[in-house]
């Protein structure tokens, strides 16, 4: 009975993949070996291997296909299921990255946007950790301490001889953070009542 409705799910995917959105018939072709990738990845004995190979079939299938709805919206929703992943690993950066591309893709996601406010709450810093910055400090070292900044959180300005860089972070009071490079070197921090933090006032 499981494999009869199994069965029946994948066919009625492959006619709504296929049924009214322009699909030629080598797309229906295609779009049936995506399935078959589907047919391993969906059973509760699959292998991180065979999930994967099933969403690098929609995602290859998509880029040479964009305008097959049904795969485009099997694509996003594979995204975002993995971005809740990273989240659930703590991988708040690398989450918000895939939320970010979902929602660039269909910007009344709320699922998407729900779960990409929850990863920027989490990458928020404590004043503690801003105050162990220290001038001088290289990206590598920031980066160690406060994690990297979120994508279209950074600002570079190169002038002749000098090039100024701003990495900003949000604060867990909920303000906001800049810390401030030149030539690649911490030059000063501030938060967002834009007083510099102790540390630098000397």
């Amino acid at each position: 009975m499981r494999v009869f409705s199994l069965v029946s799910a994948l066919v009625a995917l492959f006619a709504a993949g296929c049924g009214g959105s322009g699909a030629q018939p080598d797309h229906q072709a295609e779009w049936r070996n995506v399935l078959e990738q589907k047919k391993a990845a969906i059973r509760a004995d699959a292998t991180p291997q065979q999930k994967q190979m099933y969403a690098d079939s929609v995602r290859a299938f998509v880029e040479k296909h964009p305008s097959h709805g049904r795969a485009a919206t099997v694509w996003q929703r594979i995204q975002l299921e993995f971005a809740n992943e990273l989240a659930a690993l703590g991988r708040y950066q690398d989450a918000v990255r895939f939320y970010r591309t979902v929602i660039n893709n269909d910007p009344s996601n709320e699922a998407a946007r729900r779960g990409m406010a929850a990863a920027l709450a989490r990458l928020a810093v404590t004043r503690d950790k801003l105050l162990a910055l220290e001038k001088g400090m290289s990206h590598r070292q920031v980066a160690s301490l406060l994690g990297r900044p979120v994508p279209g959180w950074t600002v570079s300005n190169h002038r002749p001889g000098v090039t100024m860089e701003a990495w900003y972070y949000r604060v867990r009071s909920g303000g906001l953070a800049a810390v401030y490079f030149r030539n690649g070197k911490v030059l000063a921090a501030e938060e967002t009542s834009n007083a510099p933090l102790r540390r630098f006032d000397s």
